[in-house]
């Protein structure tokens, strides 16, 4: 392929998926306006001082930023297409987040613009996208705090679930937050039930050099998993959903360690990862197939973060390492049926999609 040609353009076409079943994307990023990330960085500065005030924020920029080239070859909208999903699941920048800042106004204040251009994204690209919630989860506070927010995207925005940081202190040095089945997330839990819409687990940055946000996004997820499990979360919430990003982390890797324990107390491992949905946010084939195998069809949702840090160019195939719906489509150990549920039907499900098939 040419240096300086782009992944599926005329000239390189990258195969073509459009035409196969639906695909949706469980894991998705909102691209904004520069003016959010000012936002950010101003609220940071005056820490509140100069009040709340969001700025005004035009129908033309967002949809100007939603197809921006950044990260990637081409704009988001673009990727999208290039890699044949159909509808995505929108939600925050998780190392954007800043739930560790204080006062906690700021947090609260950030993650409610968040979502605002969350919302008006999804409604100015409805057959585009679909969108998730942050939480305004402040590090030390009870999480009730969140609640008022969650209902308000779920009920006012009309958002299909929301992203759940385990560790709210983001890494800092000298502080650790209640494991996932601590009672502390119980009031979340229970308000996840009543508005029947899933958490998507998804650590925020890190405070750490040794343990940067990309790692400590695998390190909190695998840390959520083990603490959910070994918990009676799932007994006291039968009707919970949550997803996992990045396929659980370590965890599918290193399940046989985990059975092994489990046996040991008369439980199946395997049994109870089923209790849980994980995304397929890995960006080889090696490790799609192993995610497969260890937690069954019925609990992967396909999840490719197009556009995001997969989005780099493999010089071995020159497409973008995000593509990896060809992946599925091609294990042959896979039935039609069970593509389909990986590739659009689970996330139908899980999320609430109406309209979709």
């Amino acid at each position: 392929m040419p240096a300086d040609a782009v992944p599926g353009d005329a000239a390189n076409p990258s195969p073509d998926p459009l035409a196969d079943p639906l695909i949706v994307d469980c894991h998705g990023h909102v691209s904004a306006p520069d003016a959010l990330w000012v936002y950010k960085s101003l609220l940071l500065s005056h820490r509140g001082e100069h009040g709340r005030k969001f700025p005004e924020v035009s129908d033309e920029e967002l949809l100007h930023f939603a197809n921006k080239k950044e990260m990637a070859p081409c704009g988001h909208l673009d990727m999208l297409d290039r890699a044949g999903t159909h509808r995505q699941l929108l939600s925050p920048r998780p190392f954007q987040q800043m739930h560790s800042e204080k006062p906690g106004k700021l947090v609260h204040w950030f993650t409610e613009e968040t979502n605002n251009i969350i919302a008006r994204t999804v409604k100015l690209l409805p057959d585009r996208f679909f969108g998730v919630a942050g939480l305004p989860q402040v590090a030390g506070d009870p999480v009730e705090v969140v609640l008022p927010e969650l209902e308000r995207a779920v009920r006012t925005l009309g958002f299909k679930g929301c992203l759940l940081n385990p560790d709210p202190f983001e890494n800092r040095p000298g502080t650790e937050p209640p494991a996932m089945g601590d009672r502390y997330w119980y009031p979340l839990y229970e308000k996840l039930c009543e508005l029947d819409v899933p958490a998507h687990i998804h650590s925020a940055t890190s405070h750490s050099e040794r343990s940067p946000y990309t790692l400590n996004f695998l390190l909190d997820e695998t840390t959520a998993v083990y603490g959910l499990i070994h918990s009676d979360v799932f007994k006291d919430f039968p009707t919970l959903k949550i997803v996992v990003s990045h396929g659980g982390g370590a965890i599918p890797y290193h399940a046989g360690r985990f059975h092994a324990s489990a046996l040991r107390r008369g439980e199946n491992f395997y049994e109870q990862l089923r209790q849980l949905y994980f995304d397929t946010a890995l960006y080889s084939e090696e490790a799609l197939r192993l995610l497969i195998k260890t937690v069954g069809v019925d609990n992967c949702l396909f999840g490719a973060e197009c556009p995001g840090v997969g989005s780099a160019v493999d010089p071995e195939t020159g497409d973008t390492l995000d593509h990896i719906a060809p992946f599925i489509k091609g294990f042959d150990w896979l039935s039609d049926e069970d593509k389909r549920k990986i590739l659009s039907g689970n996330a139908i499900r899980v999320f609430n999609l109406e309209g979709l098939e």
